[in-house]
């Protein structure tokens, strides 16, 4: 779970775009029985997966509908014979939900931190889960907040925190809402990616490029990066480049920085 950096969201309800989505560019693609489907579909959604889904060539996840609703239990029974890496469990609030659903499920369980107490209880749930992601929109309705850069720092800066704490890969960022432009996605996700979050949620195929993008390196962000590793190399103490210390915690940042660059 930890290399999926782009997962795209598809309604359970669309299978027949299934194969589109695959190819799409996304490396998961997510199959929605919540807020994709309206409640008079649910029962068909789940049922057409379980009759229908087969292994494809990307990772799958459903995200399952909460806890405590009235379509959890079978969501989490169909989850359990369906071709899938995980369950991403919505409005996770506590460690002892992502229990339960991977005990239900056989499956991992990727936690959705949406609320006030699940960001308070953050920690824990990454504990009992495989990988955190930020459900941003819930979130800050979830508090009567704007859904803006600067309400949303100690909300984004706590699930790194608990990602990290837990010893997991970096958790996911939230959706961007605007599906065409590609300028506010691409900003928004460089803005998760300084943040620590390794990744973002998707909701549109047009997202997936300026998303890889915003996550990615700038050439300037390399360049930087490999002078550093050549002015450490053959040195076992700390140097100097362009006036500044080169010491472990920089090198270690321009490692990173060309391992990211590896993979967009």
């Amino acid at each position: 779970m930890d290399q999926i950096a782009f997962p795209l969201f598809l309604p359970a309800t669309r299978l027949d775009r299934l194969a589109k989505a695959c190819g799409s560019g996304a490396d998961a693609v997510i199959l929605d029985l919540e807020d994709a489907v309206d409640s008079r579909s649910k029962d068909a959604a789940r049922q057409a997966l379980a009759d229908a889904l087969e292994p494809a060539q990307v990772p799958l996840l459903v995200r399952i509908n909460a806890r405590g609703t009235e379509w959890n239990r079978q969501d989490e029974l169909a989850c359990a014979g369906l071709p899938i890496q995980a369950v991403l469990l919505p409005k996770a609030e506590r460690a002892q939900d992502c229990e339960a659903v991977a005990k239900a499920t056989g499956k991992p369980v990727m936690a959705l931190i949406e609320s006030a107490r699940g960001l308070a209880n953050a920690a824990e749930i990454a504990a009992a889960s495989v990988r955190l992601a930020f459900g941003s929109i819930d979130y800050a309705a979830d508090l009567g907040i704007a859904h803006l850069e600067h309400a949303l720092l100690h909300a984004r800066a706590t699930i790194v925190h608990a990602a990290r704490l837990a010893g997991q890969g970096a958790p996911l960022d939230g959706v961007t809402a605007d599906l065409h432009d590609a300028d506010r996605i691409a900003r928004e996700s460089r803005h998760g990616c300084e943040m620590g979050f390794g990744g973002k949620l998707l909701i549109h195929p047009a997202q997936i490029e300026p998303a890889r993008r915003g996550f990615a390196p700038t050439e300037e962000e390399i360049v930087w990066a490999r002078r550093v590793i050549e002015a450490a190399e053959g040195s076992e103490a700390a140097v100097q480049l362009d006036g500044a210390m080169v010491d472990a915690p920089v090198i270690k940042r321009a490692v990173s920085i060309l391992q990211r660059a590896n993979q967009s």
